[in-house]
C-alpha cells in the first residue's frame, strides 16, 4: 500500500499559498513530515484526511482516489489531530465506545475491540476515568486507541509529541513505532527528534513547499564533512551570520555555538562535526528561503 500525492496547490482566501505543487510517495511504515509552525504540514494532512479541499492535484490512496471517494477513504483513516475535543464527564471507555459506534463497528463486536485497544494503548486500568482529566502523554495515548478503530490502512498524526515530558515522549515513540509496523503513519512535526527516532522516510516542507523527500540517512550523507562548529561571543553573533552560512545556533555556558555549513574550513578556530538531522531541517529551510 502506498499513499501517491501529486502536484496538491492550496491558497486560501487571504492569498496564503499553504501548498504549492506538493508531490510525494508515501509507503507502509512511520513517515516523517517535518516543518517549522506555519510550513503547511497542516493544512497537507487536512487535506488528505479530506477534512478540507484543495485547489488542485489528486490523492491516492492505492487505488483509492482520496479527494473523490471522502466517505471510503474516511473507513480507512485514523485521524489523531493536534487537539482534539472530549466530553468532559464521559469515561475512556465510554468514549472509545462511542467513538466506535460512530465509526460504524457492529455492536456485538464493540465491547471486544475497545477493551482491546485501551488495553494496547496502556489505559486499561484508566479506563472508567474521564479523559478530560488524563494527562497530556494519556490523552495522546487515548487518541491513538481512537485512530486505531477500524483497523485503519492509514494514520496521521499532528504535532503529537508537543507537550510531553521525556518519559510520556518515550511511551508514545514506542506505541507509534508498533502501530507503523503495518499501516502508513504520517507524523506531522515540527520537532526533529520525532522524525530521528522513528521515522525511516521522511519530508521537509517549508512555505507550502516540499524542500527534500527521502530517508534520513540520505539527506545526513549529503551534509557530510560540511558543517562546522566554532564558539563565539554573542557581540560577534550578527557579523557572523552577515560573514557565513550559520544553519543553526545554540548557547552552552551562555557563549553562542555557531554551526556553519561550507564546503571548505570557514576560517580558523572552526572544527569539522557529524551532520545531524537538525543540521539537515536548518539547510534544508535556509535554502529553501533563499
Amino acid at each position: 500500500m502506498q499513499l501517491t500525492i501529486r502536484n496538491l496547490s492550496k491558497t486560501y482566501s487571504n492569498g496564503v499559498k499553504a501548498l504549492q505543487d506538493v508531490s510525494l510517495d508515501i509507503p507502509t511504515g512511520m513517515y516523517g513530515l517535518l516543518g517549522p509552525n506555519g510550513a503547511g504540514k497542516s493544512t497537507l494532512m487536512r487535506t488528505v484526511a479530506t477534512l478540507q479541499t484543495a485547489d488542485s492535484g489528486s490523492v491516492m490512496l492505492g487505488d483509492l482516489n482520496v479527494l473523490e471517494d471522502k466517505e471510503e477513504l474516511r473507513r480507512r483513516l485514523g485521524y489523531l489531530p493536534q487537539e482534539f475535543g472530549v466530553y468532559a464527564r464521559l469515561s475512556a471507555v465510554g468514549m472509545l465506545t462511542h467513538l466506535a459506534t460512530l465509526k460504524g463497528i457492529p455492536s456485538g463486536e464493540r465491547k471486544e475491540v475497545v477493551n482491546a485497544l485501551l488495553q494496547r494503548v496502556n489505559l486499561w486500568e484508566h479506563r472508567k476515568k474521564a479523559v478530560s482529566s488524563y494527562s497530556g502523554g494519556m490523552r495522546q495515548r487515548f487518541g491513538i486507541a481512537q485512530a486505531l478503530l477500524g483497523a485503519p490502512q492509514l494514520i496521521i498524526v499532528d504535532e503529537p509529541t508537543a507537550g510531553l515530558d521525556p518519559g510520556e515522549r518515550n511511551r508514545f515513540y514506542n506505541l507509534l513505532s508498533e502501530i507503523g509496523e503495518n499501516v502508513i503513519v504520517i507524523l506531522s512535526t515540527h520537532i526533529v527528534e520525532d522524525v530521528k527516532e522513528l521515522c525511516s522516510n521522511m519530508a521537509i516542507i517549508n512555505n507550502g513547499r516540499v524542500l527534500y523527500a527521502g530517508s534520513p540517512d540520505a539527506a545526513l550523507e549529503q551534509l557530510q564533512g560540511k558543517v562546522w562548529e566554532k564558539a563565539i561571543a554573542k557581540s560577534e553573533f550578527e557579523a557572523y551570520q552577515q560573514q557565513y552560512q550559520v544553519i543553526s545556533s545554540k548557547l552552552v555556558a551562555g557563549k553562542p555555538i555557531i554551526h556553519v555549513l561550507s564546503d571548505a574550513r570557514p576560517a580558523e578556530g572552526f572544527q569539522p562535526v557529524d551532520a545531524d538531522l537538525e543540521d539537515v531541517f536548518f539547510a534544508k529551510i535556509m535554502a529553501g528561503s533563499l
